[in-house]
């Protein structure tokens, strides 16, 4: 059984085939199966949409959703309705993981390896061969984790 499960994806969505209703019905299917703890990276794109299905699914199950932050100052440079998006989804989050107080060349591919670290299956959405979810999903096939791409 796969109990926690760790998202990757890239941040920017247009010109991609993402499909939400995918994500949703994955993160359903997992839930029903007996996944019950999402961490998630926090960053643009596909980490918020992902965070905002589980909060979605927290409706109708108990699940935790946890954001692993890579720097205190993750939202520095994003635009204020990013900002205005990741403070509501972090609000619904049940716990918050900060790795760092500030950024440093590498804090991202440290709070990813974190969380492959300490989940069980990676849910991805990898278009890219370069980049920081090619890296994550690499680093999770080297640690034998279940992955399933999107």
């Amino acid at each position: 059984m796969y109990r926690t499960c760790a998202f990757t994806g890239h941040r920017n969505l247009k010109n991609t085939n993402f499909d939400a209703s995918l994500l949703d019905r994955t993160i359903g299917h997992l839930i029903k199966n007996g996944t019950d703890t999402f961490l998630c990276g926090m960053a643009m794109g596909f980490d918020l949409e992902s965070a905002q299905s589980v909060i979605m699914h927290k409706k109708n199950y108990d699940v935790k959703l946890i954001a692993c932050i890579p720097c205190a100052n993750q939202t520095e440079r994003f635009s204020e309705s990013a900002r205005k998006l990741y403070e509501r989804v972090l609000s619904r989050c049940d716990e918050v993981i900060t790795l760092s107080d500030f950024y440093y060349p590498g804090c991202m591919h440290e709070r990813d390896r974190y969380m492959v670290d300490n989940s069980d299956l990676i849910v991805s959405f990898l278009r890219k061969e370069k980049g920081g979810t090619f890296y994550t999903v690499n680093y999770a096939r080297r640690q034998n984790k279940k992955i399933i791409e999107l």
